[in-house]
C-alpha cells in the first residue's frame, strides 16, 4: 500500500486480507516505525551533521549553506466535505502541504506537514517550527566567512516567494551582469536538492504520489512521517555510493574551512523575551540578506572564475 499506492481492498486477492484488516495493519506498521525510528531519522542536525553540511555547501560555492527549503502538496481525495473549502485552492482539489529542508544527499532534515492547501509557502513558514531552535537558543552556533565578512546564521537556498531574511538566499530573476548570471546559475542548480528529494520520495512511495484515501488527517500525517523516515533510512544506506563530494580534505586540513560549528551545545534556553525578539530580528534582518547576497555573488565569481570557465559553465 505504501510502495505502490494501492487501495486497501486491492490486497484481498493477493494476500487474503480484508479491507479493514489491511488498513489496521498499515496503521500499526506506521505507528511502530514512528516509535522505534522517529527520534533518529527525524532528528534535527547534530553539530557533526551541521559541519558536514557546511563543508559540502562550501565545496559547492555557498559557505554557510545547510540545505534547501520548499513546499510540496499532497492531494487529499477523501477530505471531509466541511473542510474542503480551506484545503482547496481555486477550483482544484484538496491538498495538504509539506514543508521540507533537504541536503545534497537528499536527506530530509526538517518536515512540517499539515497546513491546508490554500496556504502558500510564506503562510506555511509563519506556522513552521523551522527556526524554533534558533529563537529558543538551542541551536549549535555557526560561524563562517564570505568575501571577508563574518556571519553567524546559517542559511537555506529558496525560490523567489520566500522573504528576504538573513537565513534565506534567493536567486536573481533577471540577471543583467555576468556575475549575477553565474550566481543565478549555481543557486538555482543547488536549490534543486529539495525538488529532487520530493521527486525521489514520491517515486519510492506511491502512496504519497497518489491522492490520500484516508479520512483522518492525523493518520495521513503519520503516513507522511513514516515515508520520510524510510526515505532517510535508504539515504543513509546508499549515499556513500552516489555522493559527489569528499569532505575528508576538510577533516584533514582544518585551515581549509571557512565555516565552523561550535560543538558545545547550549544548555539553557533564552528565557528573556527581549533576547528572543533580538534573535528573531536577526533571523529576519533584510540588510544582512542583502549583504550576504552580494558577498556570495562575488565569492562564486572568484571561485568559479575566469570568463572562459564561466562561459563554459553557463553554456
Amino acid at each position: 500500500m505504501m510502495a505502490y499506492g494501492s487501495a486497501a481492498d486491492a490486497q484481498d486477492e493477493y494476500i487474503r486480507l480484508a479491507e479493514t484488516t489491511a488498513i489496521s495493519c498499515l496503521e500499526n506498521f506506521v505507528q511502530g516505525i514512528i516509535n522505534f525510528f522517529g527520534d533518529e531519522y527525524l532528528r534535527r542536525p547534530t553539530p557533526a551533521d551541521l559541519q558536514r553540511l557546511l563543508d559540502i555547501g562550501e565545496m559547492r560555492g555557498f559557505p554557510g549553506m545547510i540545505g534547501s527549503i520548499d513546499c510540496m502538496h499532497w492531494e487529499w481525495k477523501n477530505c471531509p466535505t466541511a473542510w474542503k473549502g480551506q484545503y482547496t485552492r481555486g477550483s482544484g482539489k484538496p491538498t495538504i502541504v509539506l514543508e521540507a529542508v533537504a541536503s545534497q544527499d537528499l536527506w530530509i532534515w526538517h518536515a512540517f506537514f499539515g497546513p491546508p492547501g490554500t496556504l502558500n509557502d510564506i503562510n506555511v513558514l509563519d506556522r513552521s517550527p523551522v527556526f524554533d531552535d534558533i529563537l529558543q537558543g538551542r541551536a549549535p552556533k555557526v560561524n563562517y566567512t564570505v568575501n571577508g565578512h563574518r556571519y553567524k546564521l546559517a542559511y537555506y537556498l529558496t525560490d523567489g516567494i520566500y522573504p528576504k531574511w538573513a537565513t534565506f538566499i534567493q536567486s536573481i530573476p533577471l540577471p543583467q551582469t555576468p556575475k549575477a548570471s553565474l550566481f543565478a546559475t549555481y543557486q538555482e542548480a543547488v536549490r534543486k536538492d529539495v525538488e529532487r528529494a520530493f521527486g525521489v520520495l514520491q517515486a519510492r512511495f506511491h502512496i504519497v504520489k497518489n491522492p490520500a484515501l484516508i479520512h483522518d488527517k492525523e493518520k495521513v500525517g503519520k503516513i507522511m512521517r513514516v515515508c520520510i523516515i524510510l526515505h532517510n533510512m535508504i539515504v543513509e544506506d546508499e549515499r556513500d555510493g552516489y555522493t559527489q563530494f569528499n569532505v575528508a580534505e576538510f577533516e584533514q586540513t582544518q585551515s581549509n574551512r571557512t565555516s565552523h560549528v561550535d560543538y558545545t551545545l547550549p544548555t539553557a534556553r533564552l528565557s528573556n523575551i527581549t533576547e528572543m525578539m533580538i534573535t528573531r530580528n536577526e533571523v529576519r534582518d533584510k540588510r544582512t540578506n542583502e549583504r550576504l547576497h552580494d558577498d556570495l555573488i562575488e565569492h562564486i565569481w572568484q571561485k568559479f572564475d575566469t570568463n572562459q570557465g564561466y562561459n563554459q559553465d553557463y553554456n
